[in-house]
């Protein structure tokens, strides 16, 4: 199953095991469950620890990681590779005893949970956003055994994902009941089971001391940042809602400079812990609410608490352009999707179209148009501009259909999944609409500045005017990255504006060090 390579990985992983653990494999004739057989040999050869039995289970074929000696239980229903397969070598580690990079209170937190806690996750291979939702849940399945997981490939198992008209991955239940979609953290998994939870969270957060540069965002942008003013012994903060932001959910990356190419994930967990080797205070799952100013600047979270610095660098990114059309709102998740690396499974052998004809919209389609039966990609303007290496490829492929000069009016759907997509065409003026089962949204990106209107000087595109040093219209503060009128949105450009904002908040410390420590005071 597994090459000689990953074999031996495997093998250097898996010396890392403290303690037994035992996989329970059920599998039938399939020729899926003939590789699930053959992936548990693997893993079976790869340690001495680890021990393989084969049982009749609900779903078939599955495998489950038991550590014995608490009796938790992490299930793989299909066979988990692709991005998945990270997410069961961590299942092994931490039901085999090796640490779990959580911070101690959550921990405990986690094994002081009272009550059953039956998770199924349902996912796609190709998803870059299910990794991380499998493996949180799992470090929870591996800390306490009243609490299990079953990763599901929504691929495989497509009777259940058509049941519970699942259209977007992740897709979380719980006790049989929807609980989330989409990304969601450990922290987050808590504070919806522990209602208590982020009042706690919010205790601790006030009683820091002030910082010297506050880093609001998580982002390329928000990381450069954090790590230029670590470098200079400042006291720095960062508080992010979740680390990576939109690279998180960037598939190929091809155009970072000395690297030839890397994935989103990768370079998320890279840019993390990049951050970690300094001495920065990482405060994730918090969103920031407000900006003031009273002798230091105060950043309000959404969690109740506050914040204090002498500086504040806001690199709080963009997120997805929404249509803004009927029916667009009433159908996310349903068929409506931002995501098609992560959804685009789920439509297989489906008529889709693409919103947007950028290099975003027509990579998209692209795609798609390997997995899906028909991909119908609707541009705004007369021209695509996507650039031309992607055009020649999209117009090369037999499933796609470009239409330019069409306005996207509204979604249509029979209550519970999209039906189609009603459009006008600008040259006539003529409504026309396109029967097809999804909907993938592709249409630029907006700046998370609503929290600072009337704060800040913005561009009339809600972007935060920033001069050559980074500092906004109000001094002390400084921003970065896509949540700027920096012209071009990249990953690199974004890095560089963070080291700059960074910079420009060290000169402003020193130029104002008598002024700001007095404040502190």
């Amino acid at each position: 199953m597994l090459d000689a390579n990953v074999k031996n990985q495997l093998k250097t992983y898996l010396q890392n095991l403290k303690r037994p653990v035992e996989l329970v494999v059920s599998a039938d004739d399939s020729n899926k469950a003939k590789e699930l057989i053959s992936l548990a040999q693997d893993i079976v050869d790869s340690s001495e620890l680890v021990s393989v039995t084969y049982k009749d289970g609900k779903r078939t074929p599955s495998m489950s990681v038991i550590n014995p000696e608490n009796g938790s239980n992490i299930t793989f229903a299909g066979l988990p590779m692709g991005h998945e397969f990270t997410s069961l070598v961590l299942a092994l580690l931490h039901s085999g005893g090796h640490p779990i990079k959580l911070d101690a209170q959550i921990i405990e937190q986690i094994r002081q949970l009272p009550g059953e806690f039956h998770f199924e996750t349902y996912v796609s291979l190709s998803c870059q956003t299910c990794p991380e939702v499998i493996q949180a849940l799992n470090m929870m399945a591996a800390i306490n055994p009243n609490i299990t997981n079953v990763m599901i490939d929504g691929a495989l198992f497509q009777e259940e994902v058509t049941e519970r008209n699942i259209l977007s991955v992740p897709s979380v239940f719980l006790n049989g009941e929807a609980f989330s979609v989409g990304a969601i953290s450990v922290v987050e998994v808590l504070n919806k089971l522990d209602k208590n939870a982020a009042g706690r969270q919010a205790e601790l957060l006030n009683k820091k001391s002030a910082f010297d540069v506050l880093v609001v965002g998580g982002g390329p942008a928000g990381a450069a940042a954090a790590i230029y003013s670590a470098r200079k012994g400042l006291n720095t903060g960062i508080v992010a809602d979740k680390f990576g932001g939109q690279v998180a959910e960037t598939v190929g990356i091809e155009n970072f400079i000395s690297v030839s190419k890397t994935e989103g994930p990768k370079l998320v967990a890279n840019l993390e812990a990049h951050v970690r080797d300094y001495d920065v205070d990482i405060m994730s799952n918090q969103r920031a609410l407000s900006l003031a100013k009273n002798g230091l600047f105060n950043v309000t979270l959404e969690s109740g608490a506050t914040l204090s610095s002498k500086t504040v660098l806001l690199a709080t990114g963009a997120r997805w352009r929404e249509m803004n059309v009927p029916g667009e709102k009433e159908y996310r998740g349903k068929g409506v999707a931002y995501c098609p690396h992560c959804d685009g499974p789920l439509f297989k052998g489906k008529r889709v179209a693409v919103i947007g004809g950028g290099n975003s919209g027509i990579e998209a389609a692209i795609d798609l148009a390997n997995i899906v039966e028909h991909v119908t990609v609707l541009e705004f303007d007369s021209k695509l501009r996507a650039d031309e290496v992607l055009q020649r490829k999209a117009k090369s492929m037999g499933n796609i259909t470009i239409i330019t000069q069409a306005q996207t009016t509204e979604v249509k759907g029979d209550g519970t999944r999209v039906s189609s997509l009603v459009y006008t065409d600008r040259a006539t003026g003529e409504s026309k609409e396109v029967i097809l089962a999804g909907i993938f949204v592709q249409i630029g990106l907006v700046p998370n500045t609503e929290w600072l209107k009337g704060v800040v000087d913005m561009t009339p595109r809600g972007e935060i005017i920033v001069d050559e040093r980074g500092q906004t219209s109000i001094p002390g503060v400084f921003a970065a990255g896509d949540v700027t009128n920096t012209p071009y949105k990249q990953i690199i450009i974004a890095m560089g504006s963070g080291a700059t904002a960074s910079l420009g908040a060290f000169d402003y410390l020193i130029r104002h060090s008598e002024e700001t420590d007095t404040k502190a005071a």
